[in-house]
This record gives C-alpha cells, sequence and structure tokens, in this order.
C-alpha cells in the first residue's frame, strides 16, 4: 500500500511540474496555427500595391516574430516536458522570454503608424509632428530601458536554465519592471488610438453628411480602431493584476503570450479588411466613386478654391468640400476645387 501510495505521489509530483509547460505549448500551439492560417489570407487578398506599402511589410514582419515566440516556446517547453531533467540551454530559455516582451513595441509602433495617414511626414509642420509624436517616442524609449534592465537583471541571476526557473518563480510577485512596461504601453496605445479616433472624426464627420457608403467604412474603421486598443488594453490590466496578486506566474506568463498573439490578430485584422476590400475592387470592380480604396488619405486642403473660408477633405481620390458660409456638404467636382492627389508614400493602412 505505501508503495502505491509513493507511485501515485511521484506522478502527481511530475504532472504539477510540467503543467504549466503544457499551458504554455498548448496556449501558443493553438494561436500560432490562427496566425499561421491569416498571413495565407494576407497573401491571398493582397494585391501588388498593397504588397509595396510598408505597413504590410511591418505585417508580416510582425507575424514572422510571433511565430518564432510560437517556435521557441514550443521547443523551450516541449522539452521540459518530454525530457525534465535535460532542458534546453540557457541561450534558448532567454531567446524565449525575450520574444515575448520585446515584440510589443514592434506591434504598438505599427497602430502608431496610422497617424502618419492624418499627418503626412511631407506635408506637416515639423513643430506640429514633434508636439504629436514626441511623447509616444518617449514612452517607447522608457520601454525599452525597462525591458533590456529586466532581461539583464533576469540573465544574470541564473547559470542555466534551472535555476532560471527557479529565479521566475521567486522574483514574478510584484516586479516592478514588468509592472512599470504594461502601464507605459497602456498609456502608450492610449494616447495613438486617442489621437487616432478623434482626427478621424473631425477630419470625417462632413463625410457623414455626404455618403452613406463611405460614412459606413469610416464607422468601420472606427471600431476596428477601438479593437486594437480594447483588447490588448484587457490583457495588460489583467497582467497587472496577477503579477501583484498571484505568487505563481504561470497565469501571467499566459496572459503575456496570449497578449503577443491578440495584438498581432488585431492589427493583422485591419490589414486584412482593407486588402479584402482592395482585391474585390481589383478583380471583380471597377474605380467607383463610392469606393474608399487602401491608400485612403484623410486630411484637409486649405485654398483649393482661392477663399479661405473653404476646406477639402480628401479620402482616397475623393474630397468633400465644407463651405462655412453653407450649411449644405456637397462634393467637388469641378477642376476649380480639385485637392491634390494623395501621393502613395504619405499614407497608412489602418
Amino acid at each position: 500500500m505505501s508503495s502505491v501510495t509513493g507511485s501515485e505521489s511521484t506522478i502527481n509530483a511530475f504532472v504539477d511540474a510540467i503543467h504549466p509547460s503544457f499551458d504554455y505549448l498548448l496556449s501558443c500551439t493553438a494561436f500560432s496555427a490562427c496566425l499561421f492560417t491569416l498571413l495565407v489570407v494576407l497573401f491571398a487578398f493582397s494585391t501588388k500595391e498593397s504588397r509595396r506599402r510598408v505597413v504590410f511589410r511591418l505585417n508580416v514582419f510582425a507575424i514572422c516574430l510571433t511565430l518564432i515566440l510560437g517556435i521557441l516556446t514550443g521547443l523551450s517547453n516541449g522539452k521540459a516536458i518530454t525530457d525534465p531533467f535535460d532542458q534546453v540551454s540557457k541561450s534558448v530559455y532567454i531567446a524565449t522570454a525575450a520574444f515575448a516582451v520585446i515584440p510589443p513595441l514592434l506591434y504598438d509602433s505599427i497602430l502608431l503608424s496610422r497617424l502618419f495617414a492624418l499627418y503626412p511626414v511631407s506635408s506637416t509642420p515639423p513643430a506640429t509632428l514633434l508636439k504629436i509624436f514626441a511623447f509616444p517616442f518617449c514612452v517607447k524609449c522608457a520601454r525599452i530601458v525597462v525591458i533590456s534592465v529586466g532581461l539583464s537583471n533576469y540573465v544574470k541571476s541564473g547559470l542555466n536554465t534551472s535555476s532560471l526557473v527557479q529565479d521566475q518563480l521567486a522574483t514574478w510577485f510584484r516586479n516592478p519592471m514588468p509592472i512599470a512596461e504594461w502601464s507605459m504601453q497602456v498609456a502608450d496605445n492610449l494616447y495613438s488610438v486617442s489621437l487616432f479616433l478623434y482626427n478621424l472624426h473631425v477630419r470625417t464627420s462632413p463625410v457623414h453628411r455626404t455618403t452613406s457608403g463611405i460614412a459606413d467604412r469610416i464607422r468601420q474603421i472606427f471600431y476596428i480602431s477601438v479593437a486594437n486598443f480594447v483588447f490588448p488594453l484587457m490583457f495588460n490590466i489583467a497582467q497587472i493584476v496577477s503579477v501583484t496578486t498571484d505568487h505563481s506566474p504561470t497565469t501571467g506568463a499566459v496572459l503575456v503570450l496570449i497578449n503577443n498573439y491578440v495584438t498581432v490578430m488585431g492589427v493583422l485584422c485591419a490589414t486584412l479588411w482593407f486588402s479584402g476590400t482592395e482585391w474585390v475592387r481589383a478583380h471583380n470592380q471597377p474605380q467607383s466613386e463610392d469606393s474608399f480604396p487602401l491608400n485612403a488619405k484623410l486630411g484637409r486642403v486649405h485654398g483649393a478654391s482661392g477663399k479661405s473660408g473653404d476646406d477639402i477633405l480628401v479620402i482616397g481620390g475623393r474630397s468633400v468640400g465644407a463651405d462655412t458660409t453653407n450649411s449644405d456638404v456637397g462634393l467637388t467636382k469641378g477642376s476649380d476645387r480639385r485637392a491634390a492627389p494623395a501621393q502613395d508614400g504619405n499614407h497608412s493602412s489602418v
């Protein structure tokens, strides 16, 4: 009877030891499969024009980084399950941790790049660009410093993989480094998304009174942008709550991994929506007046008609004139009030 009890205790201890690794492995496998499918769909719906854009390439790069994270996580935790007494090398384990905490900086930068659609570098005064991008730039620099210091201290804490795992268990609870980084990430995303949505609302308010088709597209952009912020925000808050209340890092580490995938998928779904629209337009539909192309440029052109009271809202290839002396807003089609065409290098997909 005692031998049976001892065997059960050994099995239970082994199951408890590999349970965190199993959670990490299962989460990354499921989300990596979904992300790979979305990558295939992204290329399937892309066109030559969309593939030349910087945002498209950044999305592909972000997906590749996240898939590498999934591979490293699977390698590290699969080895811990199948051969717990001979785990992966220290360098592989550190690389896994680095790919889990560093890439969110890139993902947030992709979301921040949407502001260049509203403030093109070629036509926006440098002082305005400095005012807009100074805060997110400083926050990102601070996040880089915090992540670098945290990873450096973590690397120095152990001589091998087993000691690093033990140090993670010992230093997870109320560690100031991840708390500071996730808090700055919330502020960074809140700033970029709020500024983008505010300018989108202000600059496209005349469109809602002219063409319902374009108004529906802008409304969808609003919902996508909110979703790109809300879901990562929920995981950021959950991560902060976990690190301040839970002594075990298992739940927090799972949230960190899932947050990486959710953030990339949010940005990717926005690109897929525009790529799908452009693909349908390129293959099945001629260019129409009500289309909202992928290279939409939102901005105001002043003095197009020689009157100081006229503004033209540029959306892709269309313009909406807003005359301050008349409450009716109409589409301008004449050559005398034609806005300058949007240059391909001065826009950014949502």
